[in-house]
Formats: C-alpha cells, sequence, structure tokens
C-alpha cells in the first residue's frame, strides 16, 4: 500500500523536526522519573544504570532537542515541529531537567518502569530509525504512515508489559511445577557456560513459541486476537508490537515458564529479553538488508515478512521467532532466495483504526469477511 503522507528525506528538515519532538518529549517523561523514581522506575532495571548516566543522559537530551530543532528551522519553511520541540525542552528544563539529580530510591511494592520504556525506546529509534531511512525495503512508505500513532501505543503497552508478564508468570510456575523436583537440572544449568545457557534458552523459549504461535493461527476465536499483529500493510520497527493483549500475555507466558521452571539464571533471563525486544523489532522493520549466510541460522525481516506475506498461497509459513530450523523440522519453513513477499497484511479481514477500539473487537466480533470463497478465504 502507497502512503499518501511523503516520505521524509534527508534535507528537508522535517527529520530534525521529528527527532527534536521525540528527543523532548522523551526529556520530559524522564524527568518524571527523576521526580518520582519510586512509582515510575524499576529495581531491576535501576541496577543496570547509574544515577551520573542519566544525569548525562538528560543533560544531552536536552542539548539535542534544542540542536534538532534549530536545525529544522534552517532547513524547513513549515516551522510547527521545530516550536514544538523546543517548548518541550523549555518545559524539561523548568522542572528542573538541567539541575536535576539522583536520589535514594525507597522500596515499594509496585512500579510502572518508565524507565525501561524511555531508554527501551531511545536505543530502539537509534538503532533502526537510519536503518530504515538508509536502507529501506518499501521506499514509498512514511514514518508517520497513517496508523504509526496506534503502533506507537502498542509499543509503550506491550515493552512496558514485558516486566509484568515476568512477574505474573514466575509465581505460578513456581507453585504449579516446584514439585517436579528439577534441582539437579538447575544446577547442571547453572553450570554451563553463559553463551550456552542463553543458547539453550532461546532455542527451548523459541519452541514452546513456535507452537503458541502456531496454535493461535490454527484455532478460528484465538485467530482473531492474534489477526491484529497481522493487519499491518506497513512493516516497520513499530509493526512488531502490534499485538493484542490476549496475544502477547498467552505468548510470552508461554516462553517465560519453562525458563523459570529450568533454573535459567537471572543474568540469562535478563539477557533473553533485551534480546528478543530488540530482535523482535528488527525483523519487522522496514528494511532491505538480508543478512548473508546468517539469514538461514537466525530469522531476518526477510524471512519474517514472508509470514506476514499478503499471498494466500504462502500463509501458514515461519512461525519461529529466532531459529529458522525450528520450521524445517516442523515442515513450516520458507524462504524463497532473494525474493520478498509482494505485500503484507490480510487481504479478507477488515479492523477498526486505533488501539482501543481493536482492544475490544475480537472479542465481538469475526474481523474475517463471510462472503468470500472457501479457495479465496486466509488459511494462516
Amino acid at each position: 500500500m502507497k502512503d499518501q503522507i511523503k516520505r521524509m528525506r534527508v534535507g528537508e528538515g522535517r527529520i530534525s523536526g521529528a527527532i527534536s519532538i521525540f528527543l523532548g518529549t522523551l526529556s520530559l517523561v524522564g524527568i518524571l522519573c527523576f521526580k518520582f523514581p519510586e512509582q515510575l522506575t524499576t529495581k531491576e532495571f535501576r541496577e543496570v544504570y547509574t544515577a551520573e548516566m542519566v544525569e548525562n543522559l538528560m543533560l544531552g537530551g536536552i542539548i539535542a532537542t534544542f540542536l534538532f530543532a534549530l536545525v529544522s528551522i534552517l532547513l524547513n519553511k513549515n516551522k510547527q515541529n521545530a516550536i514544538i520541540g523546543i517548548c518541550l525542552g523549555v518545559l524539561t528544563i523548568v522542572f528542573g531537567g538541567i539541575t536535576v539529580k539522583g536520589r535514594a530510591v525507597e522500596e515499594i511494592s509496585w512500579s510502572i518502569g518508565l524507565d525501561w520504556l524511555i531508554l527501551d525506546l531511545l536505543i530502539m529509534v537509534v538503532l533502526f530509525v537510519p536503518i530504515e531511512l538508509f536502507f529501506p525495503k518499501n521506499k514509498l512508505q512514511s514514518k508517520f504512515h497513517e496508523e504509526w500513532k496506534t503502533d506507537l501505543i502498542y509499543f509503550g503497552i506491550s515493552h512496558l508489559a514485558i516486566q509484568l508478564f515476568g512477574v505474573i508468570t514466575k509465581k505460578p510456575a513456581v507453585a504449579f511445577f516446584g514439585w517436579m523436583n528439577l534441582e539437579e537440572v538447575h544446577v547442571w544449568i547453572s553450570e554451563l557456560p553463559f553463551l550456552v545457557e542463553l543458547f539453550l534458552a532461546l532455542f527451548i523459549t523459541d519452541l514452546f513459541q513456535y507452537w503458541a504461535h502456531r496454535f493461535f493461527h490454527s484455532h478460528h476465536y484465538l485467530w482473531r486476537f492474534h489477526s491484529i499483529h497481522h493487519s499491518t500493510q506497513n512493516m516497520d520497527w513499530l509493526a512488531g508490537s502490534r499485538t493484542h493483549f490476549m496475544d502477547i500475555f498467552f505468548t510470552r507466558s508461554v516462553s517465560y515458564m519453562p525458563l523459570y521452571i529450568l533454573g535459567f539464571s537471572t543474568l540469562t533471563f535478563n539477557v533473553y529479553i533485551l534480546f528478543i525486544a530488540i530482535h523482535a523489532v528488527l525483523i519487522h522493520a522496514n528494511t532491505r538488508i538480508n543478512f548473508g549466510f546468517l539469514k538461514y541460522i537466525i530469522t531476518t525481516p526477510q524471512y519474517h515478512h514472508w509470514h506476514h506475506c499478503e499471498e494466500p498461497e504462502h500463509y501458514g509459513n515461519n512461525f519461529a521467532v529466532v531459529f529458522p530450523f525450528i520450521d524445517k523440522i516442523f515442515g513450516t519453513y520458507y524462504l524463497p532466495g532473494k525474493e520478498w513477499p509482494k505485500g503484507t497484511g490480510l487481504v479478507d479481514a477488515s479492523f477498526p483504526k486505533g488501539f482501543v477500539k481493536q482492544l475490544f473487537f475480537p472479542f465481538t466480533k469475526n474481523p474475517f469477511k463471510n462472503d468470500l470463497l472457501p479457495e479465496e478465504k486466509s488459511k494462516r
């Protein structure tokens, strides 16, 4: 599908204006984390960074907000985005963004984990926006297509929920499977070299997620929920986050449980979460990079775009999230050389626009048309 919104190009000032707004927003939200660290930051993630590190990051974000706004003013006749970026930067300074200092954090029973979301979003933008800008698969696709705001909401909720699902999965896993007396397995796993343990964790979780993923494709009612993920026609770094809450809750729970039951270390679990977060964004990205021989070892954008293809004859393939050989084992592998699908999305479904409507829609209505011939219907 061609975008009605013109794709941004270097030198027009639109990119710098968007970056200014983005950094200004992150800086403003970041100052809230400094003001309310108990409620908005998490203990586990605070151990990853220091107060000095985030103080410098805050200062750098404010300075960069104004610099990109200045570039936008110089290059673009439309000053709106630059002005918005400047206003966000000024608000951050007013709330103490330049002089703010980290402080000791009291322990409370809950937190939102906004610090993780800020750094997560910043890293993803720094990594993938340049890749999509300079190596796009769909050269006509704009970053700001008609549903980018919906996908951004999905991104925020799904990435915040990573920690939530980890917490709510661990207790049931221990309660229901603690009787299995797997202490010897725990010891064996703990004695493995870290890279071996990480590979094993990725393989086991991918195997479990493969079947959970395939189950959502094969069960008619569950497919209503998972089809939300396939509804996008604009594959990009945000598209992978468009996942219904029921879908993401089930698949992540299925993935996390074996890690807890088998006794994988906290370090391995955290590295797994970081890897999956980055890799899931990568395989949905709008990039033509094919990764050479690596595409036969680990899933790539080309591989996963075929899973999202709109050609019915290729439905029902490439369910593995990380390792293509799992699809090879179960007969669902499809990667035709350097060829890419003609398009992505669903040819026989209709979904409402917006996060809230899509959240409730599958519970009550079937998004698939009933006036198609059997051979025209999706066999995902």
